[in-house]
């Protein structure tokens, strides 16, 4: 499961990419510095995690991680070929959901390509710019098979009825997101405005200016996406500051909840993903996957030689294991249950996975 993170040029995208993965990656007051996407697994901070590694002894304790691409800024007629164009939409296409990054700070020593601060604007020029790229998609999609549809092919005639009818709330400047398209049309299209999206306010680091943000805060509420307020430069700097050191520099800055704390919950949101864990002397792990995910594909997740042999999933609650204190003392309350190949696993599920190869 990927986000990529996309924006204008100069809004803090390589910054913010820099802030989540520790990455030395190029963050230069220039466009264009990001050239190929970079990407980073970053990992998902769990307090549960942690205990769940003491309770188990365990010699290794690996949290869960989502994928972030930091994709290169995207300019006004990027659909049609301007900066470097479809080259980056491409890359868009791939990712499971959006991060967008919008400059919401004021700062002389970065050129800022719009020239006067405009959050709102900002944010419209990328989202014409996707929707743009739909549309000619669409379009080419529509030319493909009109040539069946009219001899008489009644799938073709059927798949261009309904994408004319998209093409149509295209037009009207209607994202995938709130158009009603067949899910296997979604799978084959790919739409980059049917991606789930997220706000990132790239903010100063002193004081929020809220008459900056608020416009901002109304187009994500109107657009059902989240938003998260931070300043990237300022996470990019405690990132490198020593584990123990963080949460100090943190109360320093007043800041009560870390930026990229708030991001990794938001973005598993976005995904819909839920967190179960494996457990043991080896090692303690969070593993994240869909929601609606069923045990033996949980258990492909792991290994797919464990879904290929999968028997049973042993099932028991974080939550039930911190209040017993013990697993025997889950086990005698009978709160432990051997489930089937189509069980879906929940959020804080404990799973260990019978087997056979």
């Amino acid at each position: 499961m990927e986000i990529g993170i996309v924006g204008l040029p100069n809004v803090g995208k390589s910054t913010l990419f820099n802030a989540l993965t520790g990455a030395a990656v190029a963050a230069e007051n220039f466009p264009f510095t990001t050239i190929e996407p970079n990407v980073g697994v970053v990992p998902l901070p769990d307090q549960r995690l942690n205990i769940l590694g003491k309770k188990f002894n365990s010699d290794k304790i690996t949290p869960a991680g989502i994928r972030f691409v930091d994709i290169a800024g995207i300019v006004k007629g990027a659909s049609q070929g301007q900066g470097l164009g479809n080259k980056f939409l491409s890359h868009i296409r791939s990712v499971d959901a959006i991060a967008h990054v919008v400059r919401c700070f004021n700062d002389e020593n970065v050129v800022n390509v719009m020239e006067t601060l405009d959050p709102v604007n900002a944010a419209e020029i990328i989202e014409t710019e996707l929707l743009l790229a739909d549309i000619q998609q669409c379009q080419k999609s529509i030319d493909k098979i009109k040539g069946s549809a009219h001899a008489g092919d009644s799938k073709a005639r059927e798949k261009m009825t309904v994408l004319e009818e998209i093409m149509t709330q295209f037009n009207e400047g209607k994202p995938a997101r709130k158009i009603k398209i067949p899910a296997e049309l979604i799978q084959e299209f790919q739409f980059l405005t049917s991606k789930p999206l997220l706000y990132v306010a790239n903010v100063d680091e002193g004081e929020v200016n809220q008459k900056i943000l608020e416009p901002l805060e109304t187009r994500a509420q109107r657009d059902g996406a989240a938003i998260v307020v931070l300043c990237t430069k300022l996470e990019a700097e405690i990132v490198q500051l020593p584990p123990e050191e963080r949460s100090a520099y943190y109360e320093a800055a007043g800041i009560t909840s870390p930026g990229l704390a708030a991001l990794a919950k938001a973005g598993r949101e976005l995904l819909n993903l839920v967190c179960f864990f494996t457990a043991g002397p080896k090692e303690t792990r969070a593993w994240l996957i869909p929601g609606g995910t069923k045990a033996s594909k949980a258990a492909g997740k792991i290994h797919t030689d464990i879904e290929r042999g999968f028997i049973r999933a042993e099932i028991y609650k974080y939550n039930d294991l911190l209040t017993l204190g013990t697993y025997k003392a889950v086990q005698e309350k009978g709160l432990v249950s051997l489930e089937g190949k189509d069980y879906e696993i929940k959020e804080g599920d404990i799973v260990y996975f019978r087997f056979s190869v």
